[in-house]
């Protein structure tokens, strides 16, 4: 049943009413009240998404932090997704199509079949400083795992010669390829034909199903002296294999101690990245972004992002 004026009303600040035929529908309502969180966000510079508590980092990892802001690029990321959600058509069909879809498809396949949903985690910016490069500094081979549509594979792209990428999503591979990416194969990236001088893990190790033995592929195909990898995940960590398993539950299923940002981040280089045969170079805390919907103009979790170089020391096995 149409709301009533008077409880349409109660959507509305008093003080600076809105014409009551702008919320009497359900979506009307939706779009309202997302054009001024919209409005809240565009005046907003967002701090909070980079602030680390570092006195609760042990004095080596805390040292090895980077504290960046929002900048352009993030804007514009932003700004697009402001746009996007304009869209009411669009967000409407993609909704409907969505609910179709996922009877037979995976959410990520989904959004590689609508184009939609790209994530933002770093600025070309923000990706040199993790790095320590410059505008016109130039690697041979990067390789990016669960790549997704790209979008960000394109940032670190710019800096190699040879861009190659792996997805298990076939819809999310036609994006790649479309990019002009060189896709290799789940298991073949790690077989040993290739070496690379970066290898990026973005928020892949909570969603596949043996993390740890990715790891340990990873420290053995990086380049002897230079490799490096870039780990980003959610904190957080909430574990979750969207295909191949019944129950969801990873294979190697890593446990973090501790609920903090601080603390997960601290676990993680004790008791997963360390064993595995990494050293800590450099770290920082990032908005994970997503292109939002008719209800959301974007979605944001929390991202802690690792540089990490191999260690003089023999892993522990996997």
């Amino acid at each position: 049943m149409e709301d009533s004026p008077q409880s349409s009303m109660s959507y509305m600040n008093q003080e600076s009413p809105r014409p009551i035929g702008l919320v009497r529908s359900s979506v009307a309502r939706t779009i309202y009240h997302r054009m001024l969180e919209d409005e809240r966000h565009r005046h907003d510079c967002h701090d909070y998404w980079y602030v680390v508590e570092q006195d609760k980092l042990p004095a080596d990892i805390r040292d090895k932090f980077i504290r960046f802001h929002q900048d352009t690029e993030t804007e514009l990321f932003l700004e697009n997704c402001y746009q996007k959600s304009d869209w009411v058509f669009t967000q409407v069909l993609h909704s409907i199509l969505r609910s179709v879809l996922s009877w037979f498809m995976s959410s990520t396949s989904i959004n590689g079949y609508l184009d939609r949903g790209s994530m933002f985690v770093f600025s070309h910016s923000h990706f040199q400083q993790l790095l320590g490069i410059t505008d016109h500094w130039k690697g041979d081979n990067l390789l990016d795992l669960g790549a997704g549509d790209g979008k960000i594979t394109q940032i670190m792209g710019t800096y190699f010669a040879n861009v190659y990428a792996t997805e298990a999503s076939s819809t999310m591979i036609t994006r790649l390829q479309e990019r002009g990416f060189q896709v290799l194969g789940i298991e073949a990236w790690g077989n040993g034909t290739l070496q690379y001088d970066l290898i990026g893990c973005l928020n892949l190790l909570d969603r596949c199903d043996k993390p740890i033995s990715i790891l340990h592929s990873i420290r053995s195909s990086l380049t002897p002296g230079i490799g490096r990898v870039i780990i980003a995940t959610v904190l957080p960590f909430k574990p979750y294999v969207e295909t191949g398993t019944d129950d969801h539950i990873p294979t190697e299923n890593i446990r973090l101690e501790g609920q903090s940002f601080e603390e997960q981040v601290t676990c993680l280089v004790r008791h997963v990245f360390e064993p595995a045969g990494f050293e800590l170079e450099r770290f920082t805390r990032l908005p994970y972004l997503c292109e939002g919907d008719l209800q959301q103009s974007f979605y944001v979790l929390d991202d802690a992002v690792f540089v990490l170089k191999p260690n003089t020391q023999d892993p522990a096995p996997s």
